[in-house]
């Protein structure tokens, strides 16, 4: 299958690139945060996870290991060639229609903040299309002040550097965010749109989409726990 990249969106540097500009050797290099340990203080004990926009798995394998069962969607089936353990699908996210309902639904990396509205709305129609009645989506929200520490960078202990170079105004509330990944043996960019939102039209967002923000899972804010509405 093959896609094009998306409009905003670019990714260069060695190996595939997926469409939303992601290069996947990085992603493979890249390790995991606290991502693992946020979800699995959320959800029961070896819950059945949809995870869109899975990536390699830097998140899908320690789910596992956590003892989960995890579906691990995403796109790029480049991305997808580097999971274990895990069922995968290659879709978009939006997409999307399993025709299966599951304990929690994961919407990680932001991917509520795309610039399109009609996009955002396809997404979050799929986590309330998967989740249970009495389930949970799991979302990761940007830092409130992501687009203001600009430029920032992260030297890693391992010998690289990831570095947010710049978060741009393109209009209508858009913004053009640049990274560069910084390795000994190779270096990659990727430019992608974002829609920064409050904490207010966050919600705003979800309830629009049938589903309510029910508990915020760290200080920053950053994760939030969320229900169907009814």
């Amino acid at each position: 299958m093959s896609i094009q990249t998306r409009e905003g969106f670019q990714g260069t540097g060695p190996g595939a690139i997926t469409p939303d500009g992601c290069a996947v050797e990085v992603y493979t290099r890249l390790p995991v945060g606290d991502e693992p340990e946020v979800i699995a203080a959320a959800a029961p004990a070896g819950a059945s996870i949809l995870e869109l926009g899975s990536g390699v798995g830097r998140m899908t394998h320690p789910l596992i290991e956590r003892g989960f069962r995890v579906t691990a969607v995403d796109e790029s089936a480049e991305m997808l060639e580097r999971v274990r353990g895990a069922r995968t699908i290659c879709s978009p996210i939006e997409e999307l229609d399993l025709g299966e309902k599951f304990d929690v639904v994961l919407l990680a990396s932001f991917l509520v903040h795309t610039g399109d509205p009609e996009l955002r709305r396809g997404l979050l129609a799929t986590c309330l299309r998967h989740v249970a009645d009495d389930g949970m989506v799991l979302i990761q929200r940007e830092g409130e002040n992501y687009h203001t520490d600009v430029p920032r960078e992260r030297v890693d202990p391992r010998g690289f550097t990831v570095r947010i170079a710049s978060s741009e105004p393109v209009g209508d509330g858009v913004r053009s965010v640049h990274a560069e990944y910084h390795f000994p043996d190779g270096e990659w960019t990727q430019t992608f749109r974002v829609r920064p939102m409050t904490k207010e039209q966050f919600e705003e967002a979800l309830g629009e989409s049938g589903l309510k923000a029910d508990r915020y899972l760290t200080e920053d804010r950053t994760w939030v726990r969320a229900v169907p509405v009814g």
